[in-house]
């Protein structure tokens, strides 16, 4: 009889999350951010915010050196290009606490922002049917050259073998909710 294999710290962060990113992503769907440009533009201003408030995690030293390709990951600046697509200077931010920079809590920012990437196949094919893509007003829903899921196994790997005590993978799990909660407020807010 085989002994089952512990799952992996990605694997736990996925299960303690998994019931923030349905509801996230079914209040999307139902928010219909594809049905018109002009929905979109809402949704692309939510994912300005977010990824703008997570920019400074892909300068951060020692998350760089945890993460060699971290700074090709950050895509605030495709964001900023799909706004000059649809013709909108870029917004001010919103007032929100900044996001924490330690290495457990800034691993569950960018874990929900890795994973919107990954999920973003399904999107950019919406965005298509309303007139954006990967050349225009919808760059930051691009995949990575050399396939979505080889990127996110790359950054899961990373989560995986980070040295990190049991009260850190907590604040990394914390983080990833608040990140959740985080898009989701953004999402509540834009589309109001």
């Amino acid at each position: 009889m085989s002994t089952p294999v512990p799952p992996t710290r990605s694997q736990r962060l996925k299960a303690a999350t998994t019931d923030l990113h349905d509801r996230l992503d079914a209040r999307i769907m139902a928010l219909d951010p594809f049905a018109a440009p002009e929905r979109y533009i809402r949704f692309l201003r939510v994912q300005q915010a977010f990824h703008d408030a997570l920019a400074p995690l892909h300068t951060e030293p020692a998350l760089r050196a945890l993460i060699p390709d971290l700074a090709e990951r950050d895509r605030s600046a495709a964001i900023a290009a799909d706004l000059r697509d649809v013709a909108l200077p870029p917004p001010a931010l919103p007032d929100a606490d900044p996001v924490p920079a330690d290495l457990p809590a800034a691993l569950g920012w960018l874990y929900v922002a890795e994973g919107s990437s990954l999920g973003a196949a399904f999107l950019i094919k919406a965005a298509q049917r309303i007139g954006f893509d990967s050349d225009h007003g919808a760059r930051h829903l691009a995949g990575h050259p050399n396939g979505r899921a080889a990127h996110w196994r790359r950054f899961t790997a990373v989560i995986d073998d980070a040295a990190m005590t049991d009260a850190e993978e907590a604040r990394m799990i914390d983080a990833a909710r608040a990140a959740f909660a985080r898009f989701r407020a953004l999402t509540e807010a834009a589309f109001a």
